[in-house]
């Protein structure tokens, strides 16, 4: 009877773990409207979040998070039947694919994205030099103040609020005493205005597609290098994003039909190159203007 006690015990202790390992974490919601291309007018929205948790903060864009019942319903449908879906006619991807994260409370930032099939890093410590001024406004129901600082090539002004006790913000942007409420660049490249908030019981770093992707294959594990090396990696993969698929996919697998569907293996990775050459060439006006960019216009 006790090594019984002991096995029904271990478990409840086990489970007790679980649940006191399970994070609540802010969610603050900050629209985005940019100018994709550097020499239109045209510009275009899309909603981003910043996660605030106990050690750290995650800023990405919301629009696939957005889906994940979706995305979660149409994968197990394909796991139960067998059978192939082309979920690139299913949901919306989104207009940036990186991941900044701030670790508490020394503030150390790490940039993440995937090339080909895994998450790749570099880190930074990004001190701004903030000019905090006597402006105050209001913006939605949010008391704030103006502030202004100059990043990546850039002039940014910032309005923060002290009502909100986290010296956090969107994108990179951190250190004023209060949250950022809004915040953008003098030309208005890029402008990100706080739109809502709630809290995230049972909060997870990563969403559930993004789990299913590491179940087949697509490793979650940062891999941190060098700033350098992870932009020439990545201008490597813009360039060819399907160049490692090819070398690991056998020539005479391409004909081969999909479980279930009529495409061919080979034309569903045609169709992941156009979506990713789209992607690529949706944007050539970074939030940060290269280095290159910035000595030319000297």
């Amino acid at each position: 009877m006790k090594s019984l006690k002991k096995l029904v015990i271990l478990p409840l202790l086990l489970l007790g773990l679980v649940v006191s390992a399970q994070e609540t974490a802010n969610r603050f919601f900050y629209e985005l409207t940019y100018k994709p291309k550097k020499d239109s007018a045209r510009l275009d929205k899309v909603m981003t979040t910043l996660d605030i948790a106990k050690d750290k903060s995650i800023y990405q864009d919301f629009t696939l998070p957005a889906q994940d019942s979706i995305i979660k319903s149409a994968v197990e449908e394909m796991e139960k039947t067998k059978t192939f879906k082309d979920m690139s006619k299913m949901i919306r991807w989104p207009k940036f694919s990186y991941k900044i994260y701030k670790n508490y409370p020394a503030m150390t930032e790490m940039y993440v994205d995937r090339i080909n099939r895994n998450l790749f890093a570099y880190e930074e410590s990004l001190k701004f030099d903030w000019k905090i001024l006597t402006d105050k406004e209001k913006i939605g129901t949010y008391n704030t103040q103006k502030a202004t600082t100059e990043f990546g090539g850039r002039k940014w002004t910032a309005w923060f609020s002290t009502d909100i006790p986290f010296q956090d913000g969107p994108y990179k942007f951190y250190g004023l005493p209060g949250l950022i409420v809004k915040i953008e660049d003098d030309e208005k490249n890029y402008s990100w205005l706080l739109s809502g908030n709630k809290s995230v019981k049972d909060w997870k770093e990563f969403t559930y597609a993004e789990e299913v992707n590491a179940k087949y294959g697509m490793s979650n594990e940062k891999k941190t290098i060098a700033k350098d090396k992870f932009e020439k990696a990545y201008a490597a993969f813009k360039q060819d994003p399907m160049a490692e698929v090819r070398t690991q996919v056998p020539q005479n697998m391409l004909s081969m039909k999909m479980p279930g569907s009529d495409l061919t293996i080979g034309e569903m990775l045609k169709n992941q190159e156009k979506m990713l050459n789209d992607f690529f060439k949706s944007t050539d006006n970074p939030i940060e203007v290269p280095q290159v960019t910035e000595k030319k216009k000297k």
